[in-house]
């Protein structure tokens, strides 16, 4: 039985103020329409611009997750998320009279008991998954960070966190079900830092709003006695500044054992819903940020749009490839004897796209070119890696059997090789500048292993005449 989208009941709100910014912040939940998506509302601006949470609108990922449209800036986003994620909630706005939403006690929980109170109820509107079909990697060798997404039935993520603090040390948990462990094992868990970071977040201007009544700090360097004073004022304390034998300032106790850990797969939860669709895979990651986060999302968003595009054009296709020859007719205006492209093998839309042909010795050209010595021309070579570029280029556009591209300049065009009847060609084609309907592309070649034509090519999208 398909699932069906969720929104909530009623109205509810919910008050505090920012983490980052420290203002006031009211926060109100709304319900929402089947496909709308999760939208956050700027009531103290003019009109009450929104923006929706999706990862084209992330502006800033310092220490949290800032997405913006125009006016409408919203900080610290992830925790309000992961609690709207963690429901399984599909529709819904969230609206601010500040540009952050309330950090409460540093957990997502109290936006989760409001959310349930409120009522969680399903819609007339299946819900669609974004079904991840192959393994994803993401890595950054300089900070240790690896997270890698796997194909799987239903939705899990793994973390790993391992740091030279003593208190923290190695730390890993598991989300298995967020139907049965989300809001009972992990929504509790709260943000936290080192206090070696305190200061160097204030002098950034950030965790204005943070307290030890909103977060975790883990001691990390020793404490020198002159320095208890500014450390009282730092963090509003009356009472002297402690150690805690559990190695926490003040000696606050852990709700788990493992918290930090459950805290960063609230965050990679929350930096998922950005994908603005649900998700079927796990998800390992290794210590990962929301820098990290927001990378993996871009990638995945990647394969979620080559999914959207075959979908369209081909069905339900069978095979190791994107497009087949049926499915490139409807994207290209070419037509026989023109068509140079036989199957696109792989697409990244907007960055990159692998396509082939095959030459037999039943192309037209060969009768001329040259009688007894046959070789594919290289005008022709050129031309097919345009179409493989094109079929790149028409898919930055919504309608694009409605458009035509026309290559306005080569440059750096070199023959390293003949083609010869029976090979069989795989071009390669990169998007380097794309601005509105004028792009630059590099392009390469292919026979088996062997370079054999390069070009850059440049390109504009027209409207096809339609008379």
């Amino acid at each position: 039985m398909r699932e069906q989208q969720r929104t909530i009941s009623k109205p509810i709100s919910i008050s505090g103020i920012g983490l980052h910014t420290g203002n006031p912040s009211n926060l109100t939940f709304h319900p929402a329409p089947p496909n709308t998506g999760i939208y956050f509302r700027r009531g103290d601006l003019p009109g009450s611009p929104q923006v929706k949470a999706d990862i084209e609108n992330v502006i800033d990922i310092s220490r949290g997750t800032t997405i913006a449209k125009g006016e409408a800036v919203v900080h610290t986003v992830e925790h309000v998320l992961a609690a709207i994620a963690g429901l399984m909630i599909d529709n819904i706005i969230v609206e601010l009279d500040a540009n952050e939403p309330p950090v409460m006690d540093g957990s997502v929980l109290p936006f989760v008991h409001a959310l349930k109170e409120a009522g969680v109820v399903e819609q007339d509107s299946p819900r669609d998954y974004l079904v991840i079909d192959k393994t994803i990697v993401y890595s950054e060798e300089k900070r240790g960070v690896d997270i890698v997404v796997f194909p799987s039935d239903e939705f899990r993520i793994t973390f790993l966190v391992d740091y030279k603090n003593p208190a923290l040390a190695t730390q890993y948990t598991a989300i298995y079900s967020l139907k049965d462990e989300f809001e009972t094992e992990f929504a509790p868990a709260r943000t936290f830092c080192f206090l070696s970071e305190v200061e160097v977040l204030l002098k950034q201007g950030l965790i204005k709003g943070g307290s030890l009544d909103n977060a975790i700090v883990f001691i990390d360097r020793e404490i020198e006695a002159n320095e208890v004073g500014r450390l009282k004022e730092l963090f509003g304390f009356k009472d002297d500044v402690k150690v805690g034998t559990n190695g926490i300032l003040n000696g606050k106790e852990l709700r788990f054992k493992n918290e930090p850990v459950r805290h960063k797969a609230l965050d990679l939860l929350g930096d998922l819903a950005l994908l603005s669709v649900p998700l079927k895979a796990h998800i390992q990651a290794a210590r990962s940020g929301h820098a990290a986060n927001v990378e993996l999302v871009k990638r995945i968003r990647k394969e979620y749009e080559k999914i959207q595009i075959t979908s369209k054009y081909q069905g339900n296709r069978k095979g190791n490839f994107v497009l087949d020859s049926q499915a490139i007719l409807k994207i290209l205006p070419h037509r026989y004897p023109f068509i140079m492209v036989d199957r696109i093998l792989d697409l990244i839309p907007s960055e990159r796209v692998v396509g082939i042909k095959n030459v037999t010795l039943n192309e037209p050209f060969f009768q001329g070119h040259f009688p007894g010595h046959p070789i594919m021309p290289g005008v022709l070579l050129l031309e097919a890696m345009a179409q493989v570029g094109g079929v790149l280029l028409l898919n930055t556009q919504s309608n694009p059997e409605e458009k035509l591209v026309y290559f306005t300049g080569l440059d750096k065009v070199k023959f390293r090789k003949p083609v010869r009847p029976g090979d069989q060609v795989r071009f390669e084609v990169e998007m380097v500048k794309f601005r509105q309907t004028i792009c630059r592309m590099a392009g390469q070649a292919f026979v088996a292993n062997d370079l054999v034509c390069e070009a850059e090519l440049s390109a504009a999208i027209v409207d096809r005449d339609k008379n």
